[in-house]
């Protein structure tokens, strides 16, 4: 778990000090020609809060024109100054600062000091600068900002007035801007929650849970319905933050695959592609692959829908929509200023390969890989079952058979080794699971694989060192008992903390805090039956102590007294095998519905 959180800081700290996560110093000389922030999201706001307001309507050439921005709180902001007639061309003129400590000149083309930035991230609400004019300045200038609200809320060449040199007739319109701008942002549009009556029949639907309602708070949909060449997409959940989906070629996302982002921020959802490269934040699109976007944000839910081509072979990273793809559906909390936090639990996952442009399905998936599941099923019963009972067997039982012979041995050495033995099995079988599902080792589970190669050597150590034993009466018996004793004790306790430690992993998927219930639970009457067993051993001790000093009918009542403890050690026996198999059948109930 600490593991876990440390790789993700550091992970945070990487993302934060990648170029392309902002430009909080300012430094924005890339986005010079179009005015994009490069941010990995292409899509601005609509509409423009900020206003550009200048002193004169007329220039001469020197001449210094104060202009001024102002507007609600923002973090970023990139000031030129254009031709009028030519407002995709190059920065004109230059300018001089206002305010050193909150503005900066970049260079942006050949001419310096062209545009003036931000110098920070801290917020600011008004800002100055002078325009001074070139010798060879166009007849007609307009002022144009972009301006960051914060990382996800942009506006890109907000227009400003034009000025003119003299005599030069003034404009009745202002210039557009539409060639360069960005397609604007998507308007909320969805009145209601999507329905899944077409779900197999028109529509190919993933629902978690199975057969669940769109309209629930507690279901996350998706649907894809191919219209032509291009692909309608549905997707919502109960989520404040953002849901995803993800097309990949194998169930643990090892790298390059095809994500899709509703972002819920306020009062309103972004909608972007990305690619992801294993465990990394996701690499965000600069190109818009989505078209007539929509969204809702009611009842609890975060509800987007788009339209997609099939084929963009055009846009890198882009799959295409006819093929076979795992899906993965995923939500999690968004950060400040837009920030993508990892899921905090394991994302739905189909359980096979699926092309959403075919037939017409209706599936569902599972939150935990059924190797996953195999591997914590077995480790519970090797570790809560099988090695518990042929512990107490060897520790409590031995006189319960005492003349009885199984195979020439006597039966609670055969009841221990097989218990043993099986524990072993089960062990080395589930050992390997983990390490097939993921291709190799895994970074992202913490303490808990260490722990259970730990595990799995000790307890191949154990009947290595059993089948070399010395025999009852030899000098060294003592220390193989001591080892043994010792090795196997030391297993199990590791086996228990590994496990509660397994039990809370996302790969599993274990409802919070179930799990820790349920492993504190069988810990718990697993040392009550221990503690049981030693304090009816020592008072049968006790009881036959004081039959031989009292000499009367010794013989019959010792064997009376035997006779009673061995009863109530079968009982204890019976009750506490049908404890661990309540726990068992509760643990494999629980992972067979996630």
């Amino acid at each position: 778990m600490e593991s876990s959180e440390i790789l993700l800081i550091l992970w945070l700290l990487t993302y934060l000090s990648d170029p392309l996560a902002g430009y909080p110093d300012g430094r924005v000389e890339e986005a010079c020609n179009s005015m994009v922030p490069l941010h990995g999201h292409s899509v601005p706001q609509s509409s423009p809060e900020h206003t550009i307001t200048v002193n004169v309507t007329e220039f001469k050439p020197g001449d210094h024109v104060r202009v001024s921005l102002s507007g609600p709180p923002f973090e970023g902001f990139l000031l030129q100054a254009r031709d009028a007639e030519n407002v995709g061309g190059p920065a004109v003129g230059s300018f001089a600062l206002a305010d050193r400590r909150r503005s900066q000149l970049l260079t942006c083309g050949r001419v310096k000091n062209s545009a003036v930035s931000h110098t920070s991230k801290s917020k600011k609400t008004h800002l100055d600068a002078f325009w001074i004019a070139p010798r060879d300045a166009p007849k007609r200038i307009q002022f144009l900002v972009t301006v960051v609200e914060k990382y996800r809320i942009f506006w890109v060449k907000i227009p400003g007035p034009i000025i003119s040199q003299p005599k030069v007739p003034v404009l009745t319109t202002t210039m557009s801007t539409e060639e360069t701008t960005p397609t604007l942002a998507p308007v909320s549009h969805l009145t209601h929650p999507f329905n899944a009556s077409d779900c197999g029949s028109n529509k190919f639907c993933v629902r978690n849970p199975s057969n669940c309602n769109p309209a629930s708070k507690n279901c996350f949909f998706l649907a894809f319905r191919q219209e032509q060449d291009s692909v309608v997409i549905e997707m919502s959940g109960p989520s404040e933050g953002y849901i995803a989906f993800a097309l990949s070629n194998d169930q643990w996302m090892s790298g390059g695959d095809d994500a899709y982002f509703c972002v819920g921020e306020g009062r309103r959802v972004d909608m972007s592609t990305a690619s992801l490269m294993g465990r990394a934040y996701p690499d965000f699109d600069a190109e818009d692959a989505l078209e007539e976007m929509s969204w809702r944000l009611a009842d609890g839910l975060i509800q987007c829908s788009f339209r997609r081509k099939i084929a963009l072979p055009d846009l890198k990273g882009r799959f295409s929509l006819d093929a076979n793809y795992y899906i993965f559906l995923a939500d999690g909390e968004v950060g400040e200023g837009g920030t993508i936090h990892k899921h905090q639990r394991q994302p739905l996952i189909t359980n096979g390969k699926y092309n959403v442009t075919g037939p017409p399905r209706d599936i569902g998936g599972s939150r935990s890989p059924l190797l996953i599941k195999i591997h914590g099923a077995l480790m519970f019963v090797a570790w809560v079952t099988t090695v518990s009972i042929g512990v107490l067997v060897a520790r409590f039982f031995k006189p319960l058979w005492p003349h009885s012979l199984l195979f020439g041995e006597e039966i609670w050495f055969q009841v221990h080794r097989a218990l043993m033995i099986t524990t072993v099995l089960l062990t080395s079988a589930s050992f390997v699971l983990p390490f097939v599902y993921r291709g190799g080792w895994s970074d992202q589970a913490g303490f808990h694989p260490y722990l259970g190669c730990t595990v799995m050597a000790l307890a191949l150590v154990q009947p290595l060192m059993a089948a070399v034993r010395p025999p009852p009466q030899a000098p060294r018996r003592q220390i193989f008992n001591w080892l043994h004793w010792s090795t196997g004790t030391t297993a199990r306790i590791l086996a228990v903390v590994t496990m509660f430690l397994g039990t809370d992993l996302p790969a599993l998927n274990l409802p919070d805090p179930w799990d820790i219930y349920l492993m504190t639970g069988f810990v718990v009457w697993h040392i009550g039956f221990d503690v049981l067993l030693e304090i009816h051993g020592y008072c049968l001790i006790c009881k036959v102590e004081v039959l031989e000093d009292d000499r009367i009918q010794l013989l019959q009542s010792i064997s009376t007294a035997e006779a009673q403890g061995h009863t109530f050690k079968k009982t204890v026996l019976i009750i506490y095998i049908c404890g661990n198999l309540t726990f068992l059948i509760t643990f494999l109930a629980a992972i067979g519905q996630v």
